[in-house]
């Protein structure tokens, strides 16, 4: 991790929870469920084999790579070792997003 990363601050879900309950006036508790139940359907989308992907239109795509089985080293021991096959999480954000990450402050 690069030195000037660490200094960013992160977005909490307690956070988000706030931002939604102020911009769309529901009580916090109700705020929570909403921000809980996004979050769980995305969740739930990426878990299932027959879909794994979710398209936020203006924001960006979740999507699930099978990766294959490989050799890998252990840096440590030197030691040859089989890295499984697995699936992992990649995202791709839209041209929007990176327009507003790039634009100047």
């Amino acid at each position: 991790m690069s030195p000037r990363r660490a200094h960013l601050p992160a977005l909490t879900k307690a956070e988000v929870v706030r931002a939604v309950q102020e911009q769309v006036g529901v009580t916090n508790a109700q705020a929570g469920v909403l921000v809980d139940k996004v979050f769980e359907t995305i969740k739930d989308t990426l878990a299932d084999p027959d879909q794994g992907e979710v398209k936020v239109t203006g924001f960006g795509t979740f999507h699930v790579r099978q990766k294959s089985e490989r050799m890998g080293r252990n840096p440590r021991t030197m030691e040859d070792v089989v890295i499984e096959q697995r699936k992992v999480l990649r995202f791709r954000c839209s041209q929007l997003l990176r327009n507003a990450m790039n634009r100047e402050s």
